[in-house]
């Protein structure tokens, strides 16, 4: 009989220690916890940019029923057509906007209002131009809303863009161009014009340039692929727009660097293309937002699939160098906020945790009853409890990692 009981106990032990770690890793990861993003522990390498807490803190209070807007810079071949449907198709909102079949753009209006919260290619079209620049928007959108929209307050713009890996990105462009693409419709309208013929040079005679090779693509000198997000995001009007005799060019190269970068960082969100999961993390806690379905990172493109030779790929890289630069900074400033993001966030739900335990334990010493929504471990309705004004996920479904399944392919 001893030896029995012994020998039950020994199986319950190893039981018990089931249940014990079960119970303790439900508490830990509660369902509906963002448990696809997998990089929460710091860096390994130290950042190379001195970004203050105020870069990484990106949350601004977005109203869509007031005068806000959210205005979406497309640079070519980001994966800015997918991130744009996004904005359009894929948000929960009070009032949806209204998409129509065979018709490309959708209607994006307020709740109860006949105005647009959204400026983009999927909502208000091409208004400021094709594909329009940051210069170009910036003096553009105010007046094209106003005239829209009678309007007396004032509106606040928030600026988004998407980036991509500058070699990816070129390379990418080049297969399009070489489909038949141009943007020759393009405005590049600064200080008020158009550049001239001389300023800006076609690469091509007739139509387009389909057919273009590699190596003809990287030879011409003019070719607004080299260097295009600079050039999108910086504020062309400090060097003189397109006129390249206006200063040296290292002055030149200098002065658009400088310029992208500072206006990238204070805009209010931008997403890079490698990083789509992150991206629409980092939009939802910044506009406080929530998408219906999830992101989709899909690597297989057109870029993915050309074979490069390594003396290739640096001179891509040397053609782009503006934007190599760009990029690197814009990928540390991004991982650095979306860490900062969850950090603080697992940080609010400790202490929303630690709260709910001393409440309970009050609860007990006083030998009062607990309520229904304080029984059980962790709380089951939010990752961090609240609204969606809070930065949590409320009762909305959360982004998993089994995401291909549930995103509607454009």
């Amino acid at each position: 009989a001893s030896i029995s009981g012994r020998s039950s106990k020994l199986i319950l032990v190893p039981i018990l220690a089931v249940l014990f770690v079960t119970i303790g890793y439900q508490y830990i990861c509660p369902a509906g916890s963002n448990s696809y993003l997998e990089d929460d522990s710091p860096p390994k390498l130290p950042s190379k940019f001195n970004f203050t807490e105020r870069d990484l803190d990106r949350h601004v209070e977005f109203n869509m029923k007031g005068d806000d807007v959210i205005v979406f810079l497309h640079i070519q071949k980001t994966g800015g057509t997918t991130f744009g449907r996004h904005l359009v198709r894929n948000i929960r909102l009070e009032q949806p906007c209204e998409c129509k079949p065979g018709q490309k753009k959708c209607t994006c209006h307020r709740p109860g209002k006949e105005e647009s919260w959204l400026f983009s290619r999927f909502s208000t079209g091409w208004s400021c131009g094709l594909h329009a620049d940051w210069t170009e928007l910036t003096n553009c959108v105010p007046v094209i809303m106003d005239k829209k929209e009678a309007q007396r307050n004032k509106r606040n713009f928030y600026y988004i863009t998407m980036l991509r890996d500058p070699v990816s990105r070129y390379l990418s462009e080049w297969k399009h161009v070489q489909r038949g693409a141009t943007w020759k419709t393009a405005l590049h309208m600064c200080d008020g014009r158009s550049p001239t013929q001389d300023e800006l040079p076609t690469c091509y005679s007739g139509d387009d340039w389909s057919g273009v090779t590699l190596t003809e693509f990287m030879n011409c000198p003019s070719n607004l692929a080299n260097n295009r997000q600079v050039r999108m995001l910086a504020d062309l009007s400090l060097v003189g727009c397109y006129n390249l005799s206006s200063m040296n060019e290292s002055q030149r190269n200098h002065i658009l660097l400088s310029s992208a970068m500072s206006n990238l960082k204070n805009m209010a969100f931008y997403g890079l293309t490698e990083f789509q999961r992150k991206t629409q993390y980092l939009f939802e806690r910044t506009f406080s937002l929530r998408f219906i379905s999830a992101f989709t990172q899909i690597n297989s493109t057109r870029a993915a699939n050309v074979d490069l030779s390594e003396p290739v790929r640096r001179r891509i890289e040397e053609l782009n160098f503006l934007d190599v630069q760009l990029y690197e900074y814009a990928k540390d400033l991004f991982l650095q906020r979306f860490q900062f993001t969850r950090q603080r966030e697992h940080q609010e739900v400790r202490l929303k945790r630690r709260e709910e335990r001393r409440w309970l334990r009050e609860q007990r010493e006083q030998g009062r009853p607990w309520p229904l929504k304080h029984r059980g471990v962790g709380n089951r309705e939010g990752r961090g409890g609240g609204g969606v004004n809070k930065g949590t996920d409320g009762d909305l479904p959360a982004t998993t990692e089994d995401y291909t399944s549930q995103v509607a392919r454009w």
